[in-house]
């Protein structure tokens, strides 16, 4: 793959402290985009806010509002790993769909792709911009707006499966299952609306575990321990 867009959830960047980041993972990370980079592979990057916003938790607070914290956790997710990629020698961008001071550039397909085709890694914060819409549904709507040839899912878990595998000791994993069956039965991989859209706009996704040692890099080969989902 020549251009992709990698998902982090933002509890995987935070290791086994559950909250705020891991240097090392981060840095692990960047040294996998840099040898990703280094061969001619275009990467963009969303990160997920989990390590410090979880959605809605009182009732006291508006859903949209609550939201918009989630969505600021994003914002600083990417900046704070874009200046672990900045310190290993990556030229890198954070856009967001909103303006956001100094801090960030307001995102355009084309400046994207431009900055892609310098070899830029490109973060796209903030989700889509608006409430009721996951990370999951900003890492789609990016990967296709940006022509990915696919999603890299870099999760806790090693792939897909017909049961959650912390409930479940026998639960399956699949090494591969189309888009359309993973939509019919409702499989925790993206939330729906992320996941239709995968299957409306043909978007392949790769999921794996991101503690793997070199993961990101196997996967973007396509030769990786994790659940291909084909459209």
């Amino acid at each position: 793959m020549k251009r992709i867009l990698l998902k982090l959830s933002g509890e995987a960047l935070a290791g086994e402290k559950g909250f705020g980041f891991d240097e090392a993972t981060c840095m692990g990370v960047a040294g996998q985009v840099k040898e990703l980079v280094a061969s001619g592979v275009q990467v963009g990057i969303v990160i997920g806010g989990g390590n410090f916003w979880r959605g809605r938790t009182s009732e006291t607070i508006d859903r949209t509002r609550a939201d918009e914290i989630g969505m600021l956790a994003t914002v600083m997710n990417c900046i704070y790993v874009s200046e672990m990629f900045r310190h290993c020698g990556m030229a890198v961008k954070v856009m967001t769909p909103f303006e956001c001071a100094g801090f960030t550039e307001l995102f355009t397909k084309f400046g994207a792709v431009e900055a892609l085709e310098k070899g830029t890694v490109v973060f796209f914060a903030g989700g889509t911009g608006h409430p009721y819409f996951s990370t999951d549904t900003g890492t789609t709507l990016r990967a296709i707006e940006i022509e990915a040839e696919g999603i890299l899912l870099a999760k806790a878990v090693d792939g897909v499966y017909d049961s959650d595998p912390k409930l479940n000791p026998d639960a399956k994993r699949f090494d591969r299952i189309s888009i359309s069956e993973v939509v019919d039965r409702r499989l925790q991989v993206m939330d729906l609306s992320a996941s239709i859209m995968c299957l409306e706009n043909k978007m392949p996704l790769y999921v794996f575990a991101l503690g793997e040692e070199g993961s990101i890099i196997r996967a973007a080969s396509g030769d990786f321990n994790g659940t291909i989902i084909t459209v």
